[in-house]
């Protein structure tokens, strides 16, 4: 998973695609945590992709490091969990969420990816299974 994590984590941005309705819908985002081998990422539950998250779980998430060709595609499912404790190392993983969050914010809401299934292709052109 480290390595999955770590790529994110170098890219910075990375999309998250839900299906809205009967249609894809792909936004950025930049907070991403592994915890105990698990992927989490973050959104209020007032937005559209926590409604489309929550009626239908399935997820892509896709990024591009910088200016070479390596790209990263997840497809799983996102699962929200309520934990205190995930939501506490989130925010201590990902500093930027304290200005729009505490642990008990009514909006804060935390997804962990499930069945992952990744995709790494990097500048040699192979494509490695993670």
């Amino acid at each position: 998973m480290s390595k999955v994590y770590d790529f994110l984590n170098t890219c910075g941005v990375f999309y998250v695609s839900t299906i809205n309705d009967e249609f894809p819908a792909t936004r950025p985002f930049g907070a991403v945590m592994e915890y105990e081998g698990a992927l989490y990422i973050s959104s209020a539950n007032t937005k559209e992709v926590y409604k489309q998250m929550k009626h239908n779980p399935q997820i892509q998430i896709v990024a591009l490091k910088g200016t070479s060709r390596e790209w990263i595609r997840i497809n799983g499912k996102a699962i929200e969990t309520n934990e205190t404790y995930l939501k506490q190392a989130m925010l201590d993983n990902c500093p930027v969420l304290n200005k729009r969050y505490t642990v008990d914010s009514t909006t804060y809401a935390l997804f962990k990816i499930t069945e992952m299934k990744c995709v790494l292709n990097t500048d040699s052109g192979s494509t490695q299974y993670v």
